[in-house]
């Protein structure tokens, strides 16, 4: 999708609304109808102390003008049904916006060529939860995984649909389950999230050849991925068929919740959490706890309330007190 400015003859007036198809720090493009126009957000706009280090991300509905230049100016930003967040590295800010008013989330991750955490893919469910975005789980690469990975392929399958969510293993290389992907992401618009060389990018080329986003190998030293996509952006696929290919992300702080909250949006924890004793459990300490319980019988996975265990205690967390 390309960045160009506009005159104002191509449209009707010199204002008007459209969608942040892209980001480049300060430089937005916003789809209007069949134009693309190239804007900023307008100077006293940004002096509004927000705390947060994009104050326009993909996704978003803008009011922009155009200007003596010719690029756009954007003057407003409705407000977000949803959108996903986490901390920002920028310890100046607080947070960062992945994406908004999207219809469901993809987390795209791998047991190995590089591992992810599963506190990674925890936290991010928790994020997805907590502002109401459906999530999709692809386990990448299985065509690499030799037989001392299958056991522990089949262990992430049921930690994560006991949680509740659907779990789709996939080899963007042979086209393994390609065609699922592709139902799934039908007449939605997706965020394709994850880290840094799980395939984001080749993912989407397979399901829309031609369009050749860039893609690299990961590090075979550090086992790493290396970063590929720099900015995130919105991409048709096919007709009303959109995905937001967005950078990797190495970490997921989070940022916004209650810390009294969190089992709310462990969904495995708070089915488990209706037989506990205390109404207002933590599930850290207390007597009779339906969860310590299920941890200890081996019904919740080990992984999952570590995951919750941590987070809870992490004291680098911003929590909302209120």
């Amino acid at each position: 999708m390309s960045i160009f400015a506009i005159t104002k003859e191509k449209l009707s007036d010199s204002v008007g609304k459209g969608i942040v198809i892209k980001t480049t720090g300060s430089w937005h493009t916003v789809k209007s109808g069949k134009e693309q126009i190239n804007c900023r957000l307008k100077g006293t706009f940004r002096t509004r102390g927000m705390k947060n280090t994009n104050p326009i991300a993909v996704g978003d509905q803008v009011d922009f003008e155009i200007t003596d230049n010719l690029y756009g100016a954007i003057t407003k930003i409705h407000d977000r049904r949803n959108y996903i967040i986490r901390k920002a590295i920028n310890l100046s800010k607080e947070v960062q916006i992945l994406a908004a008013n999207i219809d469901q989330a993809v987390l795209m991750f791998t047991l190995d060529y590089p591992e992810t955490p599963l506190e990674f893919v925890d936290r991010f469910l928790l994020s997805a939860e907590a502002y109401h975005i459906e999530c999709v789980l692809l386990i990448n690469k299985i065509d690499l995984y030799q037989e001392h990975l299958q056991y522990r392929l089949q262990e992430v399958h049921d930690i994560y649909e006991y949680a509740g969510y659907k779990v789709i293993d996939i080899s963007v290389e042979t086209g393994l389950n390609m065609t699922r992907v592709d139902d799934i992401l039908t007449n939605k618009l997706t965020l394709i999230s994850g880290n840094s060389g799980v395939g984001k990018s080749s993912l989407i080329n397979r399901l829309c050849p031609g369009l050749h986003l860039k893609t690299n190998d990961i590090s075979w030293y550090h086992l790493s991925g290396k970063h590929t996509t720099t900015y995130p952006e919105m991409i048709e696929i096919k007709d009303q068929t959109f995905v937001i290919d967005s950078p990797g992300i190495k970490g997921f702080g989070l940022t916004d919740i209650n810390r009294n909250e969190i089992g709310l949006y462990f969904t495995d924890i708070f089915k488990l959490s209706k037989n506990c004793q205390f109404n207002n459990c933590t599930h850290i300490h207390e007597p009779n706890c339906a969860v310590i319980e299920a941890y200890q019988k081996g019904i919740l996975h080990e992984s999952r309330y570590r995951s919750y265990f941590n987070i809870f205690n992490d004291k680098d967390e911003k929590y909302r007190t209120g």
